[in-house]
């Protein structure tokens, strides 16, 4: 790891947080994941051999515990209290970035396989039918892709291939369109009149849908108007 060479414990703290990667690992250890897979699918453009690498580097450094439980193969990763510590600069640094860069969404930014991943993470499971719900999301205009959502209680699930399940709601969303509406950039209501976003299914799961997810943390963070 590269130092500043400096006493000042804004340097030393650089080192750790503001090293690539660093800040969205902790944001993915914070939102939920715990195993190495979800956190390489929470932070998709990273390689597997680095995030190991930052991964024991974060271990080594106190802010990440990495666990057995009862001594099995499976390994966790959990932030530490010292890495609790840090949220609050991941939340201001989101909060912050939301407000003065993120004022719409560029199409080299388009993901779907990690908006499904932020999807199936932030699901309000007492909003979900009481039966297993399979969503096969048809992703169409400058991205195009076919994943699918199980979302079941206790802990709903993101495919990027068939299940083997019956689908049992059909979404069909413009690429751009539905990333706009996750970040808050635009409501449900508006991309559903515009038949940006439509669905394919019992009534009652066309209509409450939008209303089994919470949006993405930074989506309710206030944009200022543009100068001019």
């Amino acid at each position: 790891m590269r130092t500043y060479g400096q006493f000042c414990p804004v340097a030393k703290a650089a080192e750790i947080f503001a090293e690539r990667w660093t800040p969205l690992i902790i944001r993915e250890l914070y939102s939920g994941s715990t195993r190495f897979n979800e956190v390489k699918s929470g932070v998709p453009g990273i390689s597997g051999s680095l995030l190991a690498q930052r991964l024991r580097m974060l271990v080594d450094v106190g802010v990440v515990d990495r666990r057995q439980p009862d001594g099995g193969r499976l390994i966790q990763y959990v932030l530490t209290p010292q890495g609790l510590e840090l949220i609050p600069a991941i939340q201001l640094l989101g909060e912050w970035g939301m407000r003065w860069l993120e004022r719409d969404i560029e199409i080299a930014d388009l993901q779907p396989q990690l908006l499904m991943w932020d999807m199936h993470k932030r699901v309000v499971l007492d909003r979900l039918p009481r039966e297993r719900v399979v969503v096969q999301v048809d992703f169409t205009g400058h991205r195009t892709v076919t994943i699918w959502l199980v979302l079941e209680r206790p802990e709903p699930s993101v495919c990027d291939h068939d299940p083997g399940f019956e689908v049992d709601l059909f979404v069909s969303a413009d690429t751009l369109t539905i990333h706009r509406v996750w970040m808050g950039l635009l409501s449900w209501r508006s991309a559903l009149s515009d038949g940006l976003i439509t669905f394919q299914g019992p009534p009652a799961y066309r209509r409450d849908f939008p209303d089994w997810f919470r949006l993405n943390h930074f989506s309710n963070v206030a944009i200022p108007m543009a100068a001019g």
